[in-house]
Parts: C-alpha cells; sequence; structure tokens
C-alpha cells in the first residue's frame, strides 16, 4: 500500500521561493504518475502539477513558469519549487499519487500549508 509523507511548505513573503518534498513508500511499482494539488478555504482541490513516471509534467495555468515539479526516482521522493510566490497560492497542499488501477490521483499525503504574505 503506497504511503506518502510530505515535508516543506510555511510561511513566506510575497515574491519569495518555497520547496515542498513528497516521499513514496509502499507500492511504488503501483504508481504511474505523481502529483501535486492544493486547497484554499472555501474552494475545490485542484491539481497544481503533476509528473509522470516517464517524466512528462504538466502545470495549472496559473503556476506555468513559476513552479516546477520533479522527481528522484532513487528515492521516490517527488518536489514541488516554488517561486514568485503570490497570496493566492495560499492552500494547504496535498501530494498525490496515481494509481495504474484506477487511473485517478487517489492516494494523498497529509497536507502541508503554505501561506504567502503581501
Amino acid at each position: 500500500q503506497v504511503q506518502l509523507v510530505e515535508s516543506g511548505g510555511g510561511l513566506v513573503q510575497a515574491g519569495g521561493s518555497l520547496g515542498l518534498s513528497c516521499a513514496a513508500s509502499g507500492g511504488i511499482f503501483s504508481i504511474n504518475a505523481m502529483g501535486w494539488y492544493r486547497q484554499a478555504p472555501g474552494k475545490q482541490r485542484e491539481l497544481v502539477a503533476h509528473i509522470t513516471n516517464g517524466g512528462s509534467t504538466n502545470y495549472e495555468d496559473s503556476v506555468k513558469g513559476r513552479f516546477t515539479i520533479s522527481r528522484d526516482n532513487a528515492k521516490n521522493t517527488v518536489y514541488l519549487q516554488m517561486n514568485s510566490l503570490k497570496p493566492e497560492d495560499t492552500a494547504v497542499y496535498y501530494c498525490a499519487a496515481r494509481r495504474r488501477t484506477t487511473g485517478r490521483f487517489d492516494v494523498w499525503g497529509q497536507g502541508t500549508q503554505v501561506t504567502v504574505s503581501s
């Protein structure tokens, strides 16, 4: 069974940078992509970025050019580097895994708070 453990996040001023990490363990073979979602208060959870096992990436429009998703396969870890942060990036960020069997991001990390002050 896949487990995801996140680290990083915190408080930063607008224009600053933060990095998130997500370490996966257990049943890695069942995953074909990893992603980062976020959920702001009163809003739906949205997919910010994802990366496939082959290294293909995709980003939500509002973070293109500012966020970078990457992975270290040797460490089973996915990263999200966030630059030029804006107050509207404030949210709880969740790491997620897409399983081969379901084709959906349905394995979740515990979430980590990112707060960007103006």
